[in-house]
């Protein structure tokens, strides 16, 4: 006999998705200004350098990125999971294959560091493109995934 559910837990099971990746969108709007500091860091010169060195936004952004990384991955996989719990099946739609391609996208990301931290140009700014694509679908899952949200309220 396969253990049930309770009834409440499912149906409130379906908003921590959307509440960790709203706060993921912060986190990664948070990433992006960091990633930003860190590339004023890396062409400044004198005095401004010293200064800005101080902020540790290297550290800062490494960290809020292998944070982002671990979350994404989570809840991408919580997402579906509550998913198909409530509904014995997944629905593929742009919201889902969208946030595969994000969850893919922050991996191979994260995947450049090691080459980030030899100096190889080719892996830096392969990093921004890639991330300022899953901002922008970041973005956009943010708007559809309303639209998902309150599918699902609207049947409670």
């Amino acid at each position: 006999m396969s253990p049930t559910i309770p009834e409440s837990v499912k149906v409130w099971s379906q908003f921590f998705h959307p509440a960790l990746m709203w706060v993921l969108f912060a986190l990664t709007l948070y990433a992006l200004y960091l990633g930003v500091k860190v590339r004023r860091v890396r062409y400044a010169e004198g005095d401004e350098k010293k200064a800005l060195i101080k902020g540790q936004f290297n550290v800062k952004h490494y960290q809020i990125g292998s944070l982002l990384l671990a979350l994404m991955v989570v809840g991408s996989i919580g997402g579906m999971a509550v998913t198909y719990i409530n509904n014995g099946k997944l629905f593929v739609t742009a919201h889902l294959l969208a946030g595969l391609g994000m969850t893919g996208l922050i991996a191979v990301s994260a995947s450049l560091s090691p080459f980030m931290q030899k100096g190889a140009d080719w892996a830096r700014y392969t990093h921004i493109f890639l991330n300022v694509v899953i901002v922008g679908l970041f973005g956009w899952q943010a708007i559809t995934g309303i639209d998902i949200v309150q599918r699902i309220i609207s049947k409670l």
